[in-house]
């Protein structure tokens, strides 16, 4: 899906079906992988996906619509702006399609695992944190095969078989993803921890611990 939605644009209708379908994905799995621990109802998280869906979609689309429009084939327009809306906006997806989170507190835990109370600074930093592996994962997943394929489109090779540049390009998203899924992952604990100090007041009333922990969500 990060393949295809950085493919060259032929039409504005070429690029609708890979933009929806990622940002589908994106948005499910965020909901479904996030932290469980607040009260949520199902309608919730429908209505809450179904329009995270659409607006990143809308904003994904965006700039490739400016690029058929106006017909812009610079590097800048071909290749970076793209690469920097989608790791920005699978950041946002993060951000948006978990917002409850920070609205209504997720549990922090004490080193024992008994809970301790909702906070919503907690929810607040799970949901800045996976958004931030987001944007390293995509980011990179993204970037590194443009910047392959910019240097190769300048070698002898690719004069000869012109085909050859998609099958570099896939199978260098391919690589570098299945590289970065582990990396962006790792990058913050499952299981994050706070300072005490951090949080709110009734939390801090609630306990004698120095640090509290809470489930980022994936």
């Amino acid at each position: 899906q990060v393949f295809l939605s950085m493919l060259p644009v032929k039409s504005l209708k070429s690029m609708i079906l890979p933009q929806v379908s990622f940002y589908t994905y994106s948005t499910v799995f965020n909901i479904v992988n996030g932290n469980a621990s607040y009260d949520r109802r199902p309608h919730e998280s429908i209505l809450v996906g179904a329009g995270v869906i659409a607006s990143s979609t809308f904003f994904g689309l965006f700039p490739r619509l400016l690029q058929v429009r106006f017909s812009l084939n610079s590097i800048l327009s071909r290749n970076v702006i793209p690469v920097v809306i989608l790791a920005q906006l699978s950041g946002m997806n993060v951000v948006a399609s978990r917002s409850l989170e920070p609205l209504r507190g997720i549990e922090v835990m004490d080193k024992e695992g008994s809970v301790i109370g909702y906070s919503r600074k907690a929810g607040t930093k799970a949901v800045k944190d996976t958004a931030t592996s987001r944007v390293v994962l995509f980011g990179t997943s993204a970037f590194i095969p443009e910047v392959f394929s910019y240097f190769f489109k300048r070698t002898q090779f690719f004069l000869q078989c012109p085909w050859s540049l998609w099958t570099l390009k896939l199978s260098c998203t391919i690589l570098v993803m299945g590289l970065m899924v582990p990396v962006s992952f790792s990058v913050f604990p499952q299981i994050g921890r706070i300072q005490c100090s951090e949080l709110e007041k009734e939390i801090q009333s609630a306990t004698e611990e120095t640090e509290l922990f809470y489930n980022r969500g994936v």
